[in-house]
C-alpha cells in the first residue's frame, strides 16, 4: 500500500466508528443474495442476533485503525484464522469476501466513496487476505502433517451420550473410518456440522474438547439451548440433545484454537469458568493430572445451582485424589446442605479465595460468557495479576479480543 492510500483508510475511521455495523449487515445481506451456498459455512444463529455483523465491524475497525503496522494484531488475526480453519474457510472465499466488501463500502458510502477511496482499501483489503491465507495455510499444513490429522470435514460416530447435569450432556466421537484422531492441546475445540431441515441448510458449530488428548476419540460436552427456525441460536445444540443418539454420524473438523494450556510452564494455574465455560478447562485439568504435574491447580467454577452444575464430581473425586488440585465452587443459591468449605454463595468472586490472596506467580486461565470474563479481567487486574498470565476464551466471535 501507498502513504497516500494508508492515510485514505485512516480517514474513515470516524465512519466506520460511527456506521460499521450498518455497513457489515449490509454487507452479509448482499453477499449471501449472490452466494446462498455460503449460508452453509456462517453461523445463522450469530447472524440473526447481530453478533457477526458487529465482531466484523469491530474487526474492520481495528484493522483501519492500525493499517500502519497490522502486526499489532496478531493476537486477534491469529484467533480468527484458528476459526476460519475449523470452518474450512479456503482462499477463494476471500475474493467472494472482497468483491462483496468493496461493493458494499460503495453503495453504502455513496459520492464518500471516491475511486481514489475504494482503490485504497482494496489495496487494504488484499494485504489483509494474503496474510489471512498465509497463516491458514500453516494451520491446514500443520493438521495434515500429524498422525490421525485431515482437513476438511470428516465423519465421526456417536458411540456414547452421556448426560452430565440437567442441562449439559457429553457426546463420545469415534472417527467413522476407524482411525486415529489428531492429537490436541488443551483448551482447543472442534467444529462440528448438522444438516438443519428445518433452514435447509449445514450448519457448523465449535465446541471445546472437554476431554485429555488420547488420539482415539474426542468429548464434546454441550449445553442445551433455546432455539426455533427464527432464532437459529442454539438449535445445532438442541438437535444434539434431542435428535442425535449414539450409533448417529456428525462431521467434524480438525482441532484448533488458540487457547491452549502452556503444558511446558511450571508456574501454578487457576482455572476460572462460568457454565458450560469449564469444558476446554476440564480438558486441561485432565491433562495435567493424567500426565503426573505437580503444578499447583486451583478450579474455581460458577454456576446456577448443584442441579446445572457438570462434573461435579468427577472434579471433587480429583481434587480429593491429588494434593496439589483445590477446588471453589460459587453457586447463585447455595442448599443448605452444601454450605461446607469450598462452597460460596452468589457469583464468582476471586477476591473472597484464600482470603483475598490469589497465587500471584500463577497462570489464569478463563472461560465463559462474554460479561463473566469481562468481570474476572477486571477483577484480576485490579488485584495486581499482570495482563500477560491472564488467557481467556469467550464463546461466540471475539469480540473481547477485538
Amino acid at each position: 500500500m501507498t502513504p497516500e492510500q494508508k492515510s485514505l483508510v485512516t480517514a474513515t475511521v470516524g465512519t466506520l466508528k460511527e456506521h460499521g455495523v450498518a455497513l457489515t449487515t449490509y454487507f452479509y445481506r448482499r453477499m449471501f443474495t449472490h452466494h446462498p451456498e455460503l449460508k452453509n459455512v456462517f453461523n445463522m444463529g450469530n447472524q440473526q442476533n447481530g453478533k457477526q455483523q458487529t465482531a466484523l465491524a469491530m474487526a474492520v475497525l481495528a484493522y483501519a485503525e492500525h493499517i500502519e503496522d497490522p502486526s499489532v494484531l496478531v493476537g486477534a488475526l491469529t484467533k480468527i484464522g484458528h476459526k476460519h480453519v475449523s470452518l474450512d474457510i479456503r482462499p477463494e472465499h476471500y475474493a467472494i469476501v472482497g468483491k462483496h466488501l468493496l461493493a458494499s463500502i460503495g453503495e453504502v458510502l455513496g459520492e464518500a466513496a471516491t475511486p481514489a477511496l475504494l482503490d485504497a482499501w482494496g489495496a487494504a483489503y488484499q494485504q489483509l487476505a494474503a496474510l489471512m491465507s498465509s497463516l491458514e495455510s500453516g494451520l491446514y499444513r500443520n493438521a495434515v502433517a500429524q498422525e490421525g490429522g485431515w482437513t476438511g470435514w470428516r465423519p465421526f460416530t456417536v458411540c456414547r451420550k452421556v448426560a452430565e447435569s440437567a442441562e449439559i450432556t457429553s457426546f463420545y466421537l469415534y472417527p467413522r473410518d476407524g482411525g486415529n484422531v489428531a492429537p490436541f492441546v488443551p483448551g482447543q475445540y472442534v467444529s462440528l456440522r448438522l444438516f438443519l431441515p428445518e433452514l435447509n441448510l449445514f450448519q457448523p458449530r465449535q465446541y471445546s474438547l472437554s476431554n485429555a488428548p488420547n488420539q482415539v476419540y474426542y468429548r464434546i460436552s454441550v449445553k442445551r439451548e433455546a432455539g426455533s427456525p427464527q432464532h437459529p441460536s442454539g438449535m445445532i445444540s438442541n438437535r444434539l440433545h434431542e435428535f442425535v443418539q449414539e450409533g448417529d454420524m456428525v462431521e467434524l473438523a480438525s482441532p484448533a484454537g488458540d487457547f491452549v494450556l502452556a503444558v511446558d510452564k511450571p508456574t501454578p494455574v487457576v482455572f476460572v469458568s462460568g457454565g458450560v465455560g469449564q469444558t476446554p478447562l476440564l480438558s486441561m485439568l485432565e491433562h495435567l493430572v493424567t500426565t503426573g504435574s505437580q503444578r499447583e491447580i486451583m478450579w474455581v467454577h460458577g454456576s446456577r445451582n448443584a442441579t446445572v452444575h457438570a462434573f461435579r464430581q468427577p472434579v471433587a473425586q480429583l481434587a480429593s485424589d491429588y494434593d496439589n488440585v483445590h477446588q471453589h465452587f460459587f453457586y447463585d443459591s447455595l442448599e443448605p446442605h452444601l454450605k461446607a468449605e469450598g462452597h460460596y454463595e452468589g457469583i464468582v468472586d476471586l477476591r473472597r479465595l484464600n482470603g483475598g490472596a490469589l497465587l500471584r506467580e500463577a497462570d489464569y486461565y478463563l472461560c465463559g460468557p462474554t460479561p463473566f470474563i469481562r468481570k474476572q479481567v477486571q477483577d484480576l487486574s485490579a488485584m495486581g495479576i499482570p495482563r500477560e498470565a491472564i488467557h481467556y476464551e469467550e464463546f461466540g466471535p471475539a469480540t473481547l479480543t477485538l
